[in-house]
């Protein structure tokens, strides 16, 4: 039985299952394809490729001939026309005479430097000086073969043949030049080969320039290569190749050097795959290798979605899913699948329900959480309220003056105090607190409480959408309370006008910020330097208020600056901003900064 469950699990494992399909597939492919048609398809194209090389050489023999005798005739009349080159009536019978004699040549001509034309077989003048194919060939030290689809003179699609003319002091004079029509260059449309496949050659120089084509008239894009260039194939020895032509018929490629270095000739004829080796093969033995590669891909393709395929896109599509966000895990049942995938599938399963469960024990102590928290800050604020009430009792029964005013004083904090709370447990949320929501709320409260019909304030806050967290939200809250309260405290207007407040919040850099609280001051109250202490720019009576904004600073991570000039008290502390996940470790960065007053 055990041998038995162990055979079982080694049929149903997907390696097995996929190696013996294919095996069983693959096998016949294998045999026949290697065996019967690469070797014969290497065989027919080797053969049509050699056989192309021949043919090649012995069809362009004719166009090697016109061209040879071209360059010849011009390179004679080259050294010949320096004698005759003053005598335009002389120089232009001699032209005449040498294209009576050769009926291929359509003009011959020399033109000067100038590039006007005066001495030619026409008996025309022609003015090149503006052509670029002629600045071309004046500017060539040696002989040139150039072709133009339309000839100046003749008209005609034309292979011109040019050759530098010196003098006798070796200056350049001009260019003796012979015109050759593609017509008289063609070949014929078929040549005598292995098979009645029709021939087209093109010859080309060494930039790749095509200079005469069998189908020159009708276009000769079947018989250049798509993939190779004309340069490219420019060497010293034969080469041929099977490939795509530019009308995309796969054609047989050679290329045979006529004039090494400067002229080639490029054969090509249709490829006929097997057939070009004789009618003697027949095609039943390519044909089935194809037939079962094609039913084998379809068999395999057709298993392997079967067996892996389907079950992997499912576990896919899932996978992504619930990677993205989405909790709901949807069917991941591949109970049809390989003892593999079905193990994946149940291991994928019990994942995501343990991820789901802490998940939700998560959101559940995160949400106790903060309902905690903000309780704590919700009776933290009650209670500084009742505070703050049991003061202003004791207040209407104290007698002196100035028992009243430091109870008003300590109230006045405490009411700040009970302020920042009711923001915390009303803020957005609890491990990062929006800085400009808090401060706003703080500065209108204290302003508010503050606001007389005997004393005016012309507020001005602006603070930054600054994300802090708890400890370090407190002791800025905290700060600016306290020094909002100093700056009301002594602020003073002039000429009848409101007193001037201003406080801002501002980023400095992603990790720098700087708070700042302005008031403007009576500047004929005398004071001295020992005096100008106090954060709203008064005279420093117990110091209390700005020891502990010098204390808020400390545990914010800077330290408060005092200017009192041209009429104003500005405090500025700067501070770097603590990462957001320092939230959870609650604590601040000076513990040893103490809130007592110094003594």
């Amino acid at each position: 039985m055990t041998d038995t469950v162990a055979t079982s699990r080694i049929t149903q494992r997907l390696g097995f299952q996929i190696a013996f399909l294919l095996a069983v597939v693959l096998l016949p492919l294998t045999a026949i394809s290697v065996v019967r048609s690469s070797a014969l398809v290497a065989e027919a194209q080797a053969r049509s490729e050699a056989a192309l090389v021949g043919e090649t050489m012995h069809a362009a023999a004719r166009e090697l001939q016109f061209i040879q005798e071209a360059r010849g005739t011009v390179a004679a009349l080259a050294g010949a026309i320096p004698t005759f080159v003053d005598d335009v009536e002389a120089c232009s019978a001699i032209m005449r005479e040498i294209a009576t004699e050769s009926a291929r040549y359509s003009l011959v001509a020399f033109i000067p430097s100038d590039g006007i034309m005066r001495c030619s077989s026409s008996g025309k003048t022609h003015d090149f000086s503006d052509s670029a194919l002629w600045q071309q060939i004046d500017e060539s030290p040696g002989p040139t073969i150039v072709v133009n689809r339309r000839g100046p003179v003749s008209g005609t699609s034309i292979l011109g043949i040019a050759h530098p003319v010196f003098g006798e002091d070796g200056e350049r004079l001009g260019t003796a030049s012979v015109s050759v029509p593609h017509e008289a260059l063609n070949v014929p449309e078929t040549a005598d080969s292995l098979s009645e496949r029709p021939l087209e050659i093109v010859t080309f120089d060494a930039e790749g320039e095509v200079l005469t084509a069998s189908g020159w008239v009708s276009g000769y894009d079947e018989a250049l290569p798509v993939d190779r260039s004309l340069k490219a194939l420019a060497g010293e020895k034969p080469v041929a190749f099977t490939d795509k032509s530019v009308g995309g018929m796969e054609r047989v490629f050679s290329v045979v050097p006529l004039v090494p270095g400067e002229l080639y000739a490029l054969g090509t004829w249709p490829y006929d795959g097997i057939s070009s080796v004789g009618n003697s093969l027949s095609s039943a033995p390519f044909l089935l290798p194809v037939l079962m590669w094609l039913a084998s891909l379809i068999v395999a393709w057709l298993a392997v979605e079967r067996l892996v395929i389907r079950h992997i896109r499912k576990l896919r599509h899932s996978l992504i899913s619930f990677a993205g966000g989405n909790r709901i895990v949807g069917d991941v049942n591949v109970s049809g699948a390989a003892i593999e995938i079905r193990e994946i599938g149940e291991a994928y399963e019990s994942m995501t329900e343990t991820i789901l469960h802490d998940e939700a024990e998560l959101e559940d102590m995160v949400h106790q959480k903060e309902v905690l928290l903000r309780e704590v800050h919700h009776r933290v604020k009650n209670n500084l309220q009742l505070i703050a009430s049991i003061m202003n009792m004791q207040m209407r029964r104290t007698r002196s003056d100035e028992a009243k005013r430091t109870l008003k004083g300590l109230q006045d904090r405490v009411m700040s105090l009970a302020t920042i709370h009711r923001e915390l447990y009303q803020t957005a949320g609890l491990s990062d607190i929006h800085s400009d929501e808090l401060l706003s709320t703080i500065v209108r409260q204290i302003t508010n409480m503050t606001d007389r019909p005997d004393r005016k304030f012309a507020v001005d806050a602006e603070f930054a959408d600054i994300r802090m967290t708890p400890d370090q939200a407190v002791p800025l809250a905290l700060l600016v309370a306290e020094s909002v309260t100093n700056a009301i405290k002594y602020a003073a207007g002039s000429d009848g006008k409101p007193a001037q407040l201003s406080v801002s919040l501002t980023r400095l850099s992603d990790t720098r910020a700087v708070v700042r609280v302005r008031n403007s001051v009576d500047d004929n109250e005398a004071t001295s330097p020992e005096e100008e202490l106090d954060a709203g720019g008064g005279m420093a009576r117990t110091g209390l208020g700005t020891q502990l904004v010098s204390a808020f600073a400390m545990q914010l991570g800077g330290s408060a600056n005092r200017v009192h000039a041209g009429g104003f008290h500005d405090l500025t502390v700067e501070f770097d901003i603590r990462p957001l996940a320092d939230a959870e470790q609650r604590h601040a960065p000076a513990d040893t900064a103490s809130m007592e007053p110094a003594s």
